[in-house]
């Protein structure tokens, strides 16, 4: 399923969430693929302190890390399936944790995350308000990258991405607003159709998704993978933190100062 936009007014501008794309983006144009590694999170990093550098040697029995100059790369033992070297990162380490908050991938990375934020992002920015959203992103996000963290503590794989800030808004969104109606992109095998489906089914069935796949990659995270236990902890964090601050009231509120009324 692929949300294009959901049928929420709002009555203010929304803009931190549109600052927050554009940072994203410009940060995604403009980054060298060779200074991006150095804001990536390392979880050994942030754990220990130290800034981890070597090659990864992935063979069949798992993941070995060598702390060597990167110029061996090419010394490939027959076991191997690839060598991904471990680049240094921005002192002190915990800062990564921020800065991997605004570093993507590829375009399809970066495509979604800003979908889902520009769906979700300005209902929530509408109901808690500008300031307060923006540490609710950046809260969301510490408390993803802890969760990430937490199930591989002494991990060399790099994270990054915006996808634990927005699972926190999603997490808010779903509180909120369970019955609002998002328009969405549905595939059955080559057929694609249009249909409005309320925002606990969308949301539900992402969060679903994210904790199916999490489970079943417990011991076997490889290189590449997605931080699923961040969206994990990223929602739960958004859910906790907006049921703390009025919950369904907040979601209420906005809608009736933006005039909206749903009909039954």
């Amino acid at each position: 399923m692929i949300p294009l936009r959901d049928n929420n007014p709002t009555k203010s501008f929304p803009l931190i969430t549109i600052l927050l794309i554009a940072i994203n983006i410009v940060v995604f144009l403009f980054q060298p693929a060779d200074l991006k590694s150095y804001y990536e999170m390392i979880p050994a990093d942030v754990v220990t302190g130290r800034d981890f550098v070597g090659l990864l040697h992935v063979t069949r029995s798992g993941i070995h890390f060598q702390p060597a100059p990167l110029s061996v790369a090419e010394n490939i033992a027959p076991d191997e399936q690839s060598v991904m070297p471990v680049l240094p990162t921005l002192q002190p380490p915990w800062l990564t944790i921020f800065t991997a908050m605004f570093l993507h991938a590829n375009i399809l990375h970066i495509a979604g995350n800003m979908l889902f934020l520009w769906i979700f992002g300005n209902n929530v920015e509408d109901a808690l308000g500008k300031t307060r959203y923006l540490l609710f992103y950046l809260g969301c996000g510490l408390v993803a990258a802890v969760a990430q963290i937490a199930v591989d503590p002494y991990s060399l794989i790099p994270t990054l991405g915006a996808s634990g800030c927005i699972a926190g808004v999603l997490g808010a969104y779903i509180v909120m607003y369970p019955r609002a109606k998002v328009l969405t992109i549905i595939t059955a095998l080559f057929i694609w159709f249009l249909r409005e489906i309320s925002a606990f089914w969308v949301i539900g069935l992402w969060i679903g998704l994210q904790v199916v796949e999490g489970v079943y990659g417990l011991g076997g995270q490889s290189a590449g993978g997605v931080a699923y236990f961040a969206h994990i902890g990223g929602f739960l964090a958004g859910v906790v933190a907006v049921v703390g601050m009025g919950g369904r009231r907040l979601g209420e509120r906005q809608m009736q100062s933006a005039g909206y009324s749903r009909r039954r």
